[in-house]
């Protein structure tokens, strides 16, 4: 598949990616095993993926170790990092600080546990209420200017936020919450992301599962799991969704693949996209994923598809 470029850096990649958060994340996720979050990196690579897409509180710097482990076997011009950090620890509290100082030595001790000479995409992974974004991005920039990182990125910042830390032209990407269902992005965002010339790459693609296609409208959830807690999962928004969901069966039925692949068709088909980057727990779940490479939608189906999420 054709690569693309990352903003107007010089970094470019397979526009399927995979996210690690379930490599390491022990504090975020329950029962993982780091042997399996190994073997789904592995796996990956040797499928032709590139994107690894991690951050320092995916396990507090333990996916970082995990990923620095598994490319040592890689050629690293092969592989394509992004990282993100923002989150301090230092007082004993989760906090968030874009101090250049702390984004500096962020990078540096980035650098270590992954075990490379670069990073190709670092991200502020959220703003602060003190820093002045722009200051915040500069410092990125003098990190890139030092060889330590090759692109500029932010997460999770407000389009107002964005423009900020874009004052001086340094942004190539912005990494923040979008998929079928959750759209916002499209009219307060994508626009000046298209007349910057900057990527941009949508993290819970798949909403963790929902739109993966092994629920149906009739799916409960047991007290205890997560689901039943969250809104996605129940009431009205999940029927609404499991409809919308319904109407992509047809069409995987007629590209013979599942509706997971489909989903990330249409992201991938996506102009407003750069990348997509699906999480995997195990080897075992990253075939499926790129398999959705194979899956080439029609404008009518993509469209489709467009037309049918809007009004969930």
């Amino acid at each position: 598949m054709d690569k693309v470029t990352i903003g107007k850096s010089r970094v470019k990649t397979v526009p399927l990616g995979l996210g690690t958060n379930k490599v390491g994340g022990h504090n975020l996720f329950a029962n993982l095993s780091e042997a399996d979050g190994r073997e789904a990196v592995r796996a990956a690579l040797e499928s032709g993926i590139q994107l690894l897409d991690t951050a320092f509180i995916y396990g507090k710097g333990r996916s970082e170790e995990l990923i620095g482990e598994v490319i040592a076997d890689f050629p690293r011009d092969q592989v394509i990092i992004a990282d993100k950090a923002a989150h301090d620890l230092s007082s004993g509290e989760e906090v968030m600080n874009n101090d250049p100082q702390f984004l500096k030595k962020s990078v540096d001790d980035a650098l270590k546990r992954l075990k490379t000479d670069y990073i190709d995409i670092f991200y502020i992974h959220f703003p602060d209420e003190e820093t002045p974004k722009s200051e915040a991005v500069g410092a990125l920039q003098e990190m890139r200017e030092a060889g330590k990182i090759r692109a500029v990125g932010i997460s999770n910042f407000t389009p107002e936020q964005a423009k900020e830390a874009n004052r001086d032209g340094y942004v190539d990407i912005v990494e923040n919450y979008y998929s079928l269902i959750h759209r916002d992005e499209e009219e307060r965002l994508f626009p000046y992301l298209r007349d910057e010339h900057i990527s941009f790459v949508p993290y819970f693609p798949l909403e963790s599962g929902l739109l993966s296609g092994k629920y149906r409208k009739d799916t409960t959830f047991a007290e205890g799991n997560p689901h039943s807690r969250d809104k996605r999962f129940n009431g009205a928004l999940f029927q609404k969704t499991m409809e919308a969901v319904d109407t992509l069966r047809p069409i995987a039925e007629q590209h013979q693949v599942g509706v997971l692949q489909i989903v990330l068709a249409w992201y991938l088909a996506n102009p407003d996209l750069t990348a997509v980057i699906p999480g995997a727990r195990n080897a075992a779940q990253i075939p499926g994923i790129v398999q959705s490479l194979e899956v080439k939608l029609t404008k009518e189906e993509y469209d489709l598809i467009d037309r049918n999420f809007k009004t969930v």
